[in-house]
């Protein structure tokens, strides 16, 4: 019988909670909630991604199979299909870009140092873009070409490290070229590759 953490537990004790809490206290995140806090939405996408859910029902039925393990995962709030629906469609997005952010500068300064094969005084960034499809009857708002409809993902990444730098989501018809017209925090001497 095991007595120690949970391994998912121990992945996530590493995250810094402070700012995560102060993220939720900055968009007023708990604000009206009863029983499933940001923290439990949280938990259960990380969940969810760690473990390759790939629906809402999944991630209800894989949570549910461990009951009795989630309170040691960290998620007090009872999980389900429409409490989760409900959350990842109501809560600010902005909670979590903030804490994604966060986590995106703490591991620049991890690997601001390291050598990635060319010497190079200046900082380099590679943008790539994914166009990701959708079905047009979900996602009208997204309409791509007649019959799909698509998303693209535009992340900026500085290659040292491999760490996005700036990630933006855009109707699946813009092209990469404009989105080094957008207002993108970088830093001095950059190179965009």
């Amino acid at each position: 019988m095991n007595t120690g953490k949970t391994i998912f537990s121990q992945v996530t004790e590493f995250l810094p909670m402070h700012t995560f809490r102060q993220c939720v206290e900055r968009y007023s995140g708990n604000r009206k909630v009863q029983t499933f806090s940001c923290l439990d939405q949280f938990l259960c996408m990380i969940f969810a991604q760690l473990t390759y859910r790939e629906s809402l029902r999944d991630i209800e039925a894989c949570l549910r199979a461990q009951q009795s393990k989630l309170y040691h995962m960290g998620i007090r709030g009872r999980v389900s299909r429409s409490t989760l629906a409900d959350a990842n469609e109501n809560r600010d997005w902005r909670i979590y870009a903030d804490f994604a952010q966060s986590l995106i500068h703490t591991a620049r300064q991890l690997y601001q140092n390291d050598d990635f094969g060319i010497d190079l005084q200046q900082t380099v960034y590679a943008l790539d873009s994914t166009t990701v499809d959708l079905c047009l009857s979900v996602f009208p708002w997204a309409k791509f070409r007649k019959t799909k409809s698509a998303v693209k993902l535009h992340t900026l990444l500085d290659l040292r490290g491999n760490i996005p730098t700036f990630i933006h989501i855009s109707d699946g018809k813009l092209h990469e070229v404009y989105i080094l017209f957008l207002d993108i925090p970088l830093r001095v001497n950059k190179t965009p590759l």
